[in-house]
Formats: C-alpha cells, structure tokens, sequence
C-alpha cells in the first residue's frame, strides 16, 4: 500500500471532521493508507509542508485549497519525482480548470490516486514558481481590490466588481523583450505570462498556451477606459486580430522593464512591486496527477 500526503488550507473549509473522513475512505477505497496530515499556515501557505512530506518518502502530494496553496506545493515537489494532485477548493482553481479536473471531492479524489501522471511546466517570476498565470496592470490591482471576504461571499464575482473599479486607470509604459530578441516598448493596462491559457468562464486568455510545451505565452492587452476594454474583450472571445490593442509572444525567457515600480501577481497572491521581471520557463518541472482524457 502506498501513502500520500494531504496539505490542506484549513481556511478553505467548513467542515474539517467531514473532510477528513471522506479522504480516507476514498483513499482506503483505492488501496491508500492512512495519510500524513499537514495544514498550511499565513506564514507557509504549503511550501515547508510540501518539502517535509517528500522528506517523509511519501509517494504522492495532495494540494487541498486554491491556486495559491497548489502554487506553493508545487515548489515544494518540484523536480523532486514525487507527484502532485490537487483538490480544487478556491476562487479560482485555475489549474484545475484548465486540466479538466472535476471539481467534487470524490471525483477530484479518484484522479488524484488512479489518474495519469504527467509531467508539465513550470515557470519562474524574480525566482518565484509559478504554475498558472503572473502578470501586472489591472490583472494585479484586480487581486488587490478582491478581499478575502468578499471572495467568500461573492466567489468569482468579486474580482469582477474589483476589475471593474479598474477599467479606467491609465495604461502603464513597458518593455518587453522575448528570448534575447528586440526591445519592444508599449503602453500595457496589463500583461500577463501563463503556463495555461483559460480564465474562468471559459475565456482564452492564451489561446496558444499549453503546460506541456517548454514555454510559457505572455500578453499584453493595451485599453484604458471601458469602451477600449470592451472591444478588447471582444477580441479575446471571438479570437480576432486587434491590431494595436493586443500583443502576444511565446518564450522560454522574458524580461519585463517599467517605468516606475508596479505591483505584480503571482498564481492569485500579490509579491510586492518591482520595475522589473524576469520570467523563466522551467519546462517538466512538475509531475500532475491528471484525468486520463486530459494528459
């Protein structure tokens, strides 16, 4: 019998007792035995967990919680062989999504012990993994403007109200430069690199973005005030040519240079502010537990 470990966010649930008993009778039901239970804290979001269960010799990582809580014990098994699941229980859980994990406890469950292993990529912000999307402008102002009680009361929704605060605010001047390549200057109300390309509702932020594929995809939507937003938006849904408005580059390095410091996020967590990113593809940093169609 093999042994997992379960790194849960103790915040992103109602009912602990019940959620432990439904673990290990999925797990008990697949042949699993008991697992090592480990909670994040606000001073280690599951990173330290991660690394500590790896040193226990389990052979499988269980992320419970949201983006931020798979990010972080995603770094904590990366390029070690040990493999990660996740059991989607945030906002946005948009790793889970992009994978077509299901999200019901048991479903999520069953792929984690029986679903196939996969290696996917990784990416790396300043030095930070990543394994879904960073980016600045109004994708991080977004963030901060969406309060953890008003994602509890409102789920998603609220990074809507918050995005809409933001529809105005004037685009910030960047440059950017691909793989060594020439420097390109622009105005950006926001960019965004990804391993994975959909947002939630089904939006191809990253069409192209695959996180199997060596390198990560960045955008950089260029608006300012709602009328521009909109024909962006429009744009991204119907996957049309917006000259002017939208520009995308895939990579395996970008540098990122801006006039004055901005914040920047980093899978759904605010890092501070920088005038300058470096990212990073880290291509099959990470093993994904995932549904067979998927892999």
């Amino acid at each position: 019998m093999s042994r997992a470990a379960v790194v849960v966010n103790p915040t992103k649930l109602d009912d602990q007792e019940t959620f432990r008993k439904s673990v290990r009778r999925v797990m008990e039901d697949h042949g699993w035995d008991e697992p090592l239970w480990l909670e994040t804290t606000p001073e280690d979001p599951g990173r330290g967990q991660a690394e500590s269960a790896v040193s226990a010799g389990v052979g499988l990582v269980l992320a419970c919680g949201g983006d931020g809580t798979v990010t972080a014990c995603a770094e904590g098994v990366a390029d070690t062989g040990v493999p990660l699941a996740i059991i989607p229980m945030g906002t946005g859980n948009l790793l889970a999504r992009n994978i077509g994990l299901p999200t019901g406890l048991d479903e999520a469950l069953a792929v984690a012990l029986d679903g196939v292993q996969q290696p996917i990529d990784a990416g790396r912000v300043n030095g930070t993994l990543f394994v879904v999307m960073a980016g600045l402008g109004l994708d991080a102002e977004m963030l901060r403007g969406a309060s953890d009680p008003l994602k509890k009361r409102l789920g998603w929704f609220a990074y809507a109200i918050s995005a809409a605060r933001h529809l105005g605010d004037r685009p910030v001047r960047v440059t950017v430069s691909a793989d060594g390549g020439r420097r390109r200057r622009m105005r950006a109300s926001t960019l965004v690199v990804g391993n994975v390309g959909w947002l939630r509702g089904g939006l191809p932020l990253l069409p192209d973005a695959r996180p199997d594929d060596g390198m990560l995809d960045a955008v950089v939507l260029i608006a300012g005030g709602p009328a521009r937003w909109l024909a962006v938006a429009a744009a991204i849904v119907l996957r049309r040519q917006a000259h002017g408005k939208i520009y995308r580059v895939k990579f395996t390095e970008l540098q990122v240079w801006l006039d004055h410091e901005q914040a920047w996020e980093l899978d759904g967590e605010l890092m501070g502010s920088s005038r300058q990113l470096t990212v990073v593809a880290q291509p099959g940093a990470l093993l994904l537990r995932m549904p067979p169609e998927s892999a």
